[in-house]
């Protein structure tokens, strides 16, 4: 069941992804000759009006075909209103873009029913104290609940450590519950190196301690729901787009880039872990999918739409040779990015290196 979990998050995204452009192709007036799921030969597909649908060979992507899009294709006089390349800059743009703001969309809809629904998030209780810690030479003991520090009141396990990660050296007040007692410590956490989520080191403050795994669960009215999925679709898609500048700049390493079979072991593990944690993934998955279809690489989304820029500023569209050169190379960069993928995918199979 997990394999088909991952096989089916695959195949939805994709489809998501391709259902941006068809809509937005239809919604324009452009004619869509055909909407495949996969590249490749044809495993199966049929005609429905104009449009022939398809499912095929290779299941690492998915295409529309719109009338008038490749250069070679024969339009019929009448028709030519409905060619996408007669259509004007600001609609092949929205065509376009349609793809990955889908997917953007679709992340908003999983986190608002997620938030909605309800995720378990852990308490400010304390479990293990770290021998020779801040913690430790205090009066925090386990099974404390801190409910505030420096009179802010907290109410989740993350909430006091963003307080400590942002204190290291200096003196924090601790105001803790100890069964019906009420306690106070004063304790400065301990400045520490530490690697952030690219790798790159910061200073944070430790103090040494562990949660106890106590936790409630966290629920939102519709309103708050909304803005907490908007919100968090919006804050790892500004983590993509670092982690991509990180890997350019070589902060983060190349052997951090997965291909499908990382994607697909990922979906298996969180498949494995319930359904909260899976949809979670699913979202994460879809904004990395928008983003990645972003960059502005001949054959990708973001190649389109810088052509449509550069259209636009020349106020005419580069010369079928010079977008045929670009496309060539564009492929020739994914065909590369796609094979080292790969290639990490498959060395960290045969080395055992444990999945992310």
């Amino acid at each position: 069941m997990t394999v088909l979990s991952a096989v089916l998050l695959f195949g939805f995204l994709i489809f998501i992804h391709e259902l941006g452009h068809f809509v937005l192709a239809k919604l324009s007036g452009v004619r869509v000759d055909k909407f495949s799921l996969g590249f490749g030969p044809r495993v199966v597909g049929r005609k429905i009006g104009e449009t022939e649908y398809l499912i095929s060979a290779i299941p690492l992507g998915g295409y529309v075909k719109m009338m008038g899009e490749e250069t070679d294709d024969e339009i019929e006089p009448a028709q030519r209103e409905r060619s996408y390349k007669e259509q004007p800059i600001l609609k092949r743009t929205s065509i376009i873009f349609a793809g990955p703001l889908f997917n953007l969309l679709t992340a908003v809809v999983i986190f608002f029913f997620v938030y909605l629904t309800g995720f378990p998030t852990l308490l400010p209780v304390i479990g293990e104290i770290m021998p020779d810690t801040p913690a430790a030479r205090s009066v925090l003991r386990s099974g404390d609940r801190v409910s505030a520090i420096n009179q802010k009141p907290l109410k989740q396990w993350q909430e006091m450590t963003s307080v400590i990660y942002a204190s290291p050296g200096k003196e924090l007040t601790f105001t803790i519950q100890r069964g019906t007692e009420t306690l106070t410590a004063v304790i400065t956490p301990e400045p520490k190196k530490v690697k952030d989520l690219f790798g790159e080191e910061q200073e944070v403050g430790l103090i040494g301690v562990k949660p106890s795994g106590d936790t409630f669960v966290v629920r939102e009215d519709l309103s708050g729901a909304a803005t907490s999925a908007v919100q968090k679709t919006w804050e790892i898609a500004s983590l993509t787009v670092v982690g991509i500048a990180k890997l350019i700049q070589r902060i983060v390493p190349a052997d951090t880039i997965g291909g499908p079979i990382l994607i697909f072991q990922l979906a298996e593990k969180q498949a494995s872990a319930g359904g909260l944690s899976f949809f979670t993934f699913a979202a994460v998955i879809s904004v990395n999918l928008a983003i990645l279809n972003l960059l502005p690489i001949p054959v990708l989304d973001g190649g389109h739409l810088l052509f449509l820029a550069v259209e636009a500023i020349r106020g005419k569209p580069l010369s079928e040779r010079a977008v045929s050169i670009a496309q060539r190379v564009g492929i020739t960069l994914i065909l590369f990015l796609m094979a080292f993928a790969m290639y990490n995918d498959i060395f960290r199979l045969i080395s055992g290196k444990p999945v992310p």
